[in-house]
């Protein structure tokens, strides 16, 4: 069997979501030239946010980790929609993230650690990045996280 990305979601029992919908007037991803980006990806879940609050008060590292690593399969399917093949990924450039993380959680950096680490066993060499984060109190619809990706890709 070729090593795909695809393949790799498989061996990790990983099936991708449905592209989420836009929630305002906006795309929830765009390609220019062989740069591909989402728009902001929430750890979502049959239609609605799956991870709500604030890390370090309302949910642990584990459930940041999980809710970042969530965001990230979101980013995937978007890629996903966009590409058709995800073998058509050159380089994933990078990973930005923002966490709702309550005063005094400075451990925020392991929590987006789910989405790098989903993002380089699905894509292996082509997923090492480039990562920022950002914190912010107060997130759309309660989320304790969203995750934006930016890849270089085969053009069509």
């Amino acid at each position: 069997m070729h090593d795909t990305p695809e393949t790799r979601l498989a061996t990790l029992g990983l099936q991708l979501p449905e592209p989420a919908p836009a929630l305002g007037n906006y795309l929830p991803w765009c390609i220019a030239g062989d740069t591909f980006m989402t728009s902001g990806q929430f750890p979502w879940f049959a239609g609605g946010v799956r991870y709500r609050g604030q890390l370090g008060r309302d949910l642990d590292l584990e459930q940041g980790y999980a809710a970042c690593s969530l965001a990230a399969l979101n980013a995937i399917a978007q890629l996903k929609q966009a590409l058709g093949e995800l073998s058509r990924v050159r380089q994933i450039v990078r990973l930005e993230g923002v966490l709702n993380v309550a005063e005094g959680e400075t451990e925020h950096p392991k929590a987006l650690d789910g989405a790098s680490d989903l993002i380089t066993r699905v894509f292996d060499r082509q997923g090492q990045h480039t990562r920022m984060i950002w914190t912010n109190p107060v997130m759309p619809m309660d989320s304790v996280c969203m995750v934006y990706l930016f890849a270089r890709v085969e053009p069509h």
